[in-house]
């Protein structure tokens, strides 16, 4: 008689979910590996794996320095030089820790044998929160770091589709009147940000509220490690979120939150998926059931 396995699964099945912003796909359990993929986007946010999937995309978030999430963050690097991939990945990072980053991925290296006269170090863009950057190769989306309170730095991040739009003004105006406006240097246009997908990160429930722009995002992805009553005092010591904050800051927010989809990721290992569907099923709002899915 076989028994249902108190494990999720393993590492080599990875997860799709399907959005509107991306279909987003990866794998994330707490301690064992965390790495999301939005292919349409050309980014990922973390590196605890390196699947082939992977080498394709040009921009890396790295949330926070633990190796679950970080590990194969050069991995990533080697994998499109030997698959013939020209140009560089961007791996963007808090600023807190990229200096400590060059000495472990120069440390790396020397491990591996490369040479001092060979070795170069991959594109690190340090960020700061609050700031937006524009990603290297697809101007059209700005990433924006924020800060969130973890047992380590860390950050979580949203990303913006960047455009321009008809100031409201001239509205309904003709064709050739909007040109001539245009040519005589009147600025017509103005930038809109458009949230698409924001990111926690390993973080304190308590981040959510702290954050609560997220919650404007059409996606929002966000750790969910412990689940069950009494373990609200583990979560806290260990810097992750009980399903508690999640439902705290739902209802707290109501109509505000904006989401499409929230997608719960980083559960514990000890959980079984059916553990976690059903208390998601039991524990999620009513309100918000169709929105919630499952990292799995």
């Amino acid at each position: 008689m076989t028994t249902e396995s108190k494990y999720i699964h393993n590492a080599l099945k990875q997860v799709r979910v399907d959005t509107a912003v991306s279909n987003i796909q990866g794998f994330s359990i707490s301690g064992l590996a965390t790495y999301l993929q939005f292919p349409e986007m050309d980014f990922c946010v973390d590196m605890g794996e390196c699947p082939l999937s992977a080498t394709p995309m040009d921009h890396v978030f790295l949330t926070h320095a633990h190796g679950d999430h970080a590990r194969c963050l050069m991995r990533h690097h080697s994998l499109r030089k030997m698959m013939g991939v020209e140009r560089d990945s961007v791996y963007y990072m808090p600023e807190c820790i990229s200096e400590g980053a060059k000495a472990w991925i120069k440390a790396e290296a020397m491990f591996e044998g490369v040479g001092e006269a060979k070795f170069r170090y991959p594109e690190i863009e340090p960020v700061k929160a609050g700031e937006r950057y524009p990603l290297r190769y697809r101007k059209d989306l700005v990433l924006e770091p924020f800060e969130v309170k973890h047992s380590v730095p860390a950050m979580g991040a949203t990303i913006y589709l960047h455009k321009r739009k008809l100031k409201d003004e001239y509205l309904g105006k003709l064709p050739e009147e909007i040109i001539q406006l245009r040519t005589s240097g009147v600025e017509i246009t103005r930038e809109v940000f458009d949230p698409l997908v924001s990111f926690m990160g390993d973080c304190l429930g308590e981040s959510l509220l702290d954050n609560a722009s997220v919650f404007q995002s059409k996606v929002l992805i966000t750790e969910c490690t412990f689940l069950d009553e009494g373990e609200e005092a583990m979560a806290h010591k260990k810097g992750h979120t009980h399903i508690s904050s999640i439902i705290k800051a739902l209802n707290e927010l109501g109509d505000q939150v904006k989401c499409d989809k929230i997608i719960l990721s980083h559960f514990s290992m000890k959980y079984s998926e059916r553990h976690i569907q059903e208390t998601l099923a039991e524990k999620i709002p009513e309100k918000f059931k169709e929105k919630v899915v499952a990292f799995l």
